[in-house]
């Protein structure tokens, strides 16, 4: 079973292909491709701030069924607390600009981020259109209205 789509990526800058890669998958079972820091110098991140860095490519999805999500990299995070400032990020099915990744050093640690590092990566999903119906009740279910919190722990 293959569930493929058509991705088309143009390059806003030429490095992309050449001394950046070109967007792929690392293995047979990755879900996602790495997004890379289309930077000239190396960047220094310090503890606390945020950086928008350009990846040096827009994508075009092939309908509003199809949403980019942009997630952190688990090594970078668990490693040296680089993460997403806005937690993971939308590409919407009609945005066409170039794809930049916010992020944010959660460490007490200055963080270089270097040029072509891979900084994030960007997975694609589904997505339904919902209609909503106004209702003066919704189901009962075991956990009811109970919010944070009110599932216990293990």
């Amino acid at each position: 079973m293959s569930f493929s789509i058509v991705v088309k990526v143009k390059r806003i800058s030429k490095k992309i292909g050449s001394s950046i890669p070109f967007p792929n998958y690392a293995t047979t079972g990755s879900a996602g491709v790495d997004l890379p820091a289309c930077i000239d110098d190396p960047l220094v991140v310090s503890p606390g701030h945020r950086a928008n860095i350009p990846t040096g490519m827009a994508i075009e999805l092939p309908d509003r069924h199809v949403v980019g999500l942009i997630f952190p990299r688990s090594g970078l995070a668990s490693r040296h607390g680089i993460t997403l400032a806005n937690a993971v990020g939308v590409i919407d099915s009609d945005y066409k600009g170039e794809i930049l990744v916010a992020i944010h050093n959660q460490s007490n640690r200055d963080y270089t981020i270097s040029p072509g590092e891979r900084i994030a990566q960007l997975v694609f999903l589904p997505v339904y259109e919902a209609v909503f119906e106004e209702a003066e009740e919704l189901a009962e279910t075991s956990r009811g209205v109970g919010g944070f919190g009110s599932t216990g722990k293990l």
